[in-house]
């Protein structure tokens, strides 16, 4: 028997009678997508989830990373409500409206950097990266790109060229768009190069100039660096302190702009508005989505204004910067402000971290914890030295946390992301980890 739960509990194991139903219709008449747990949500508050046979589940993925403020936070509701009976659309591409001005200048005033800056609003993180594709292209007149191993930014054409996470996300979707090299990115857990940090010099990154640049890409050919502050997809992956400013000072070398992906990463995650904060870089154009609109869909690539494409037609959409998504932006922005939600992400996530460090000591089948704020994950091996992967184990924590009322997500080649929201309150967040410190003594001692 787990400990007694407060929040997470389950009257009927899931899926249940009504989740069934929905699951049937979802699988006769939805595409196939990622769905990785029979769970079927009726209505959420703050950190918790009722599905549609009664289980209330306490949620460590926030709709994969969207929710910051969590579930339905009054102010966000409000804000969506007062601008839905106002105006719902007006195509903020073609005409004009207060309230996309004011969010545009709001994320000029919060992101990295006092330079000028500029915004195309989006619907999405896939959508924000094409933008900044498109950007890069047009402002550099070059074609060439850099990617990473491990990458993950989006699955429409453009941004799919950049994936690196599972052979599934680029099988029989060839050809992409082309001109991208990737290279690997800085996994220390898994170095692709065998050294070790620091005595390697930051080799993943230093390579770049060194022997690409050197034979097989001209570096006066390339427009853009495209990187993930912190990989998400890939598996949670935090390159070491000085990664990023090695990166920039070779992009710099060469006129090369860094394009920061903070899609996942950014609006507090980590404790920080935006992760690239943490490595002390101002990137050139950062793509934002997810936690920017606490469910609505809408996206952005704010960007140094002297890359503004500057002639109508370049570049457009119809429902970006649509403005019940921008109310709700503008009011998560102001909750995390309001909420001091940045130090209650590092306060929080330090706690995290140190009972997911706890449960690294007693289970031997944990290789690795890492992560920043409330942006943390762990990384399942079948053996400490060899590191092998233990997919089928992460599966079967997934499926047992859900069972007892955790919601989780995988990511990487065997690792959980645990991602509340970050106002989460700590007797919620203890629950939880006490639910996966149950799931792992069943799992993984029987």
């Amino acid at each position: 028997m787990g400990k007694l739960k407060k929040f997470a509990k389950i009257v009927t194991t899931p899926p249940g009678p009504e989740a069934k139903k929905i699951i049937e219709k979802d699988h006769k008449f939805i595409c196939t997508t990622t769905k990785c747990s029979p769970v079927a949500a009726k209505s959420a508050k703050g950190a918790v989830v009722e599905d549609v046979d009664g289980n209330t589940y306490l949620d460590f993925m926030t709709g994969t990373g969207v929710l910051n403020v969590g579930h339905c936070h009054p102010d966000v509701v409000s804000a969506v409500k007062g601008q839905a009976e106002k105006l719902m659309h007006f195509a903020g591409t073609d005409f004009y409206y207060e309230i996309q001005a004011r969010l545009a200048e709001k994320l000029v005033e919060i992101t990295p950097g006092t330079h000028s800056k500029k915004v195309f609003f989006s619907n999405s993180g896939a959508e924000s990266v094409e933008a900044a594709i498109k950007i890069s292209k047009w402002s550099t007149k070059k074609s060439q790109f850099i990617g990473f191993i491990g990458a993950f930014h989006g699955r429409t054409t453009g941004a799919n060229a950049f994936i690196g996470c599972k052979p599934v996300q680029r099988g029989r979707f060839f050809p992409m768009m082309p001109g991208v090299v990737q290279i690997p990115y800085a996994y220390c857990y898994r170095c692709r190069y065998h050294q070790e940090y620091p005595s390697c010099d930051l080799w993943c990154a230093k390579i770049l100039d060194e022997v690409y640049f050197q034979s097989i890409l001209p570096p006066d050919e390339v427009a853009a660096i495209l990187i993930e502050p912190i990989q998400g997809e890939g598996g949670y992956i935090v390159p070491p302190q000085d990664y990023h400013k090695q990166m920039k000072k070779i992009a710099d070398k060469y006129g090369i702009l860094y394009i920061d992906d903070e899609v996942q990463a950014g609006f507090g995650r980590t404790g920080k508005m935006f992760a690239i904060e943490h490595f002390g870089v101002n990137p050139d154009i950062i793509t934002l989505a997810k936690g920017m609109g606490s469910g609505m869909p809408i996206g952005a690539a704010v960007f140094d204004a002297r890359l503004d494409f500057g002639v109508s037609g370049a570049h457009s959409n119809t429902y970006g910067g649509n403005p019940v998504a921008c109310a709700s932006s503008l009011a998560t922005i102001e909750v995390i402000k309001k909420e001091d939600l940045l130090n209650n992400a590092i306060k929080l996530g330090n706690h995290m971290k140190k009972r997911l460090t706890e449960l690294k000591e007693e289970f031997e089948n944990i290789g690795d914890v890492r992560g920043l704020g409330l942006m943390q994950a762990t990384e399942f091996v079948e053996d400490q030295k060899t590191k092998k992967p233990a997919r089928k184990l992460v599966e079967n924590v997934v499926t047992c946390a859900y069972k007892k009322g955790l919601l989780l997500l995988p990511c990487g080649d065997s690792g959980i992301r645990y991602i509340p929201p970050l106002n989460i309150p700590k007797e919620q967040l203890d629950e939880g980890l006490d639910i996966l410190e149950e799931c792992l003594k069943l799992s993984i001692k029987g």
